[in-house]
């Protein structure tokens, strides 16, 4: 069914007015995974190895958004439909009203060769039982739900 001009107008009235009311943000994060390994980056702006991911963007599914950060930040492409593995409400030091959509995908190809950008500092494969010393502990707690099976948190964690 469509919607006429006026019910267009004042749908996206509304939820512009919720928006900046509620001022909710969405980001999608990803971990790729080889057998007992997952790719991490590095930022350059931010201390700790973490999964690719970012915000998403007006006009984005998640998903789209999740596809797309992984293959810019690590030159990795996911094949086929990502598994959704949770929703987090992402309750850090400067916000509590960001929320993060994290897939899993176990099927990609290389795109492209990784080169460090003014964003990320470096990317690197590493064993569930080897992961490195500075990694942020949202990352090692849904490394430890997928792996491990540990119950999932709600909250992403920081």
């Amino acid at each position: 069914m469509q919607m006429n001009r006026w019910q267009r107008l004042s749908v996206w009235f509304y939820l512009n007015a919720v928006g900046l009311r509620r001022r909710m943000t969405l980001g999608s994060r990803v971990m790729l995974v080889d057998g007992d390994k997952v790719l991490l980056i590095r930022h350059s702006y931010i201390p700790g190895w973490a999964f690719p991911g970012g915000g998403v963007e007006p006009g984005e599914t998640a998903e789209e958004s999740a596809l797309r950060e992984v293959v810019e930040e690590t030159g990795y492409r996911p094949i086929g439909a990502m598994e959704l593995f949770g929703l987090y409400h992402n309750n850090n030091p400067i916000t509590n009203r960001d929320h993060v959509a994290f897939f899993v995908a176990r099927r990609f190809e290389k795109a492209f060769e990784f080169k460090s950008t003014h964003e990320i500092a470096e990317i690197g494969w590493f064993d569930k039982s080897a992961l490195p010393e500075k990694i942020t502990p949202s990352t090692s707690q849904r490394i430890d739900e997928y792996f491990d099976r540990v119950e999932k948190r709600a909250i992403w964690g920081y």
